[in-house]
């Protein structure tokens, strides 16, 4: 097996990878508590999917308090956190392995129990996520989402400056860049979309206006890193948590539009097959694709993800539809990902039931190929 396209070098931002394999950022709720912060654990498990020359593209991380829909998850607005992640990174690096650290905040897909003083979680209009979506509180009981806060004009800019310190954090953590998570239904997305943006302010109504916090964040972080270190994740078409744009080509043209001049290290795409995958097994059909819909309106890096095998994955770079692919369930459970697939060797299969929460099991103790052979 080849896969020669995979296998090739690439210039992303200022860094020159040796091949097109990247890690995902993988939710896995396994940060040290109360502080949420990386610990030992984190830093094994990260090295052990580090390769000279690859990028992984770490968890989503809350840039505040008040960012946060999940347990468990580290941040990237404390000290502790700061110093947790270093630790990452320089494993990472030893390695000589390139890390990006993608920056989150989930908007309505929270609960009051996650808030400071349990307060409702904020979104751009008070539009609650339908009530057959489930999502758990604090405690790990199963409830129906809260109606969100509607934002005030005046507390975005709060929100903006947040991504722009969780970026500063980032670099003083030794991170050799940040990705947006502007995907998933999360904040972003909400402000994105017509049905979960009500809002009558310069947020809201025109897709530019429903584009502006997504362009302020964007700006605010490019004002940290210099634009070749910025990526941004997209999910056109996606369902997660509620989303979906009645019409998308119209509102990610236009914000496909506006991000391209600023010269970002990548786009991101999360495939529509994919799209809510988090906790299911899911592969929608007879949907589109977005890196086909949309590489022509992009002329930078496009990294693409979701349900890629090895063999679809050098295809979509050798006819041009992306110029690198982000794996992630079997990036779990192959920490060696990269070798496996340049070698054919087969490929361990994930356990979802270990995916979020718990300890070692199903996070570290996938083996390497060569273990398995001399087991």
């Amino acid at each position: 097996m080849k896969l020669t396209s995979l296998f090739s070098p690439l210039t992303i931002g200022p860094y020159q990878l040796q091949h097109r394999v990247v890690m995902a950022p993988l939710t896995r709720m396994r940060a040290e508590k109360p502080s949420l912060a990386p610990r030992p654990l984190n830093v094994e498990y990260y090295a052990q999917r580090a390769t000279a020359g690859g990028l992984i593209i770490a968890e989503a991380s809350p840039v505040s308090a008040t960012a946060f829909g999940s347990p468990g998850v580290p941040g990237i607005y404390t000290d502790a956190q700061i110093k947790g992640w270093r630790d990452v990174v320089d494993a990472v690096h030893a390695r000589g392995g390139v890390i990006f650290l993608q920056l989150w905040h989930v908007g309505r897909v929270s609960h009051s129990s996650f808030q400071p003083g349990g307060v409702l979680p904020v979104a751009p209009s008070a539009v609650p996520i339908p009530a057959e979506l489930k999502t758990a509180t604090a405690d790990g009981k199963s409830t129906s989402y809260e109606t969100p806060r509607a934002l005030e004009t005046a507390e975005v800019a709060g929100v903006v400056e947040a991504f722009r310190q969780a970026a500063a954090n980032a670099r003083a953590a030794g991170f050799d860049g940040v990705e947006i998570h502007g995907a998933n239904g999360y904040l972003i997305e909400q402000f994105l979309q017509s049905h979960t943006n009500l809002r009558t302010d310069q947020y809201g109504g025109s897709i530019e206006n429903r584009t502006r916090f997504l362009m302020e964040i964007t700006q605010a972080v490019i004002g940290v890193w210099g634009a070749n270190r910025v990526g941004v994740r997209l999910s056109p078409y996606g369902v997660a948590n509620g989303s979906g744009e009645p019409d998308p080509m119209p509102l990610y043209s236009h914000v496909i539009g506006a991000l391209d001049p600023l010269g970002l290290a990548y786009l991101h795409f999360v495939e529509p097959r994919s799209s809510g995958s988090g906790r299911a097994e899911v592969n929608w059909q007879n949907v589109p694709s977005a890196m086909v819909l949309f590489r022509p309106m992009w002329s930078g890096v496009l990294i693409s993800a979701g349900g890629f095998t090895g063999e679809t994955a050098d295809a979509a770079i050798r006819d041009g539809y992306a110029d690198a692919i982000a794996f992630g369930r079997i990036f779990i459970s192959n920490p060696d990902l990269p070798r496996r697939l340049q070698h054919g060797f087969p490929l361990t299969p994930y356990n979802r039931a270990t995916f979020y929460g718990g300890d070692v099991a199903g996070y570290t103790d996938y083996p390497v190929h060569d273990e398995l052979v001399k087991a």
